[in-house]
C-alpha cells in the first residue's frame, strides 16, 4: 500500500502458492497477518505491485479497470465478510434478515454467474454453530461440483473442513498443508 511513498506497507511478502481447480482451501492466520489482502488480490479488487498471479494462464496486472470486472464477473464469486448487500431487496430489508439469511443471500449472489472460484472472507464468522455448520455444507457441496473454493477463516473447525490450509504469518506463508 502506498508505494514509494513515506507512509508504504508491505502486506504481503514472497507469497507463492498455486490453487487448482477443485481445491476446497482455508487461508488462516491472525488478525493483519495479510488474509484479507491476499483474497482482495485473488479477486482482481486491489492490485499488487511485484510478483505475477495468473487466472486461466491470463497475467492479472495492470489490467484495465474493465478487464478486471470481466475476470471477476466471469471467474469470481466472492462472499464479503460484512455479507455487502444492497439494504432494499426484493420483498424484505436486509436488516431484517438474520446472519444466516444474509450469508445465504450473499452466497447466492456469488454464485449466480457460474464463477469457477469462490472467494469467501470469513463466512461463518458472524454467524452461530448451527448456521455455520450449515454454511460450510453449501459450500462444500459447491466444492463437489467441481467449483474452486478459497475460505478466509480465523476458525479451526471451518480450516480443518478443508482439503488444504494455508497459514500466512506477517505477510508471509508459513505453512501449506
Amino acid at each position: 500500500y502506498n508505494s514509494k511513498k513515506a507512509n508504504e506497507f508491505k502486506a504481503l511478502h514472497g507469497v507463492s502458492a498455486e490453487i487448482r481447480d477443485g481445491e476446497l482451501i482455508a487461508i488462516i492466520g491472525k488478525s493483519g497477518a495479510g488474509k484479507s489482502t491476499l483474497l482482495h488480490i485473488l479477486a482482481c479488487i486491489d492490485n499488487y505491485q511485484e510478483g505475477e498471479y495468473y487466472i486461466d494462464d491470463v497475467l492479472v496486472k495492470d489490467l484495465s479497470e474493465s478487464q478486471y470486472a470481466k475476470i471477476r464477473n466471469e471467474k469470481i464469486g466472492m462472499v464479503m465478510q460484512d455479507f455487502a448487500l444492497v439494504e432494499e431487496l426484493a420483498k424484505k430489508l436486509c436488516s431484517k434478515l438474520s446472519g444466516g439469511q444474509k450469508q445465504r443471500v450473499a452466497i447466492a449472489r456469488a454464485i449466480v454467474n457460474e464463477p469457477s472460484m469462490i472467494l469467501a472472507d470469513e463466512p461463518t464468522g458472524a454467524l452461530d454453530t448451527k448456521t455455520s455448520a450449515e454454511i460450510m455444507e453449501l459450500l462444500k457441496s459447491l466444492n463437489k461440483q467441481g467449483r474452486t473454493i478459497v475460505i478466509v477463516t480465523h476458525d479451526p473447525k471451518i480450516a480443518e473442513q478443508c482439503g488444504r490450509v494455508i497459514e500466512i504469518s506477517d505477510g508471509n506463508i508459513v505453512t501449506a498443508k
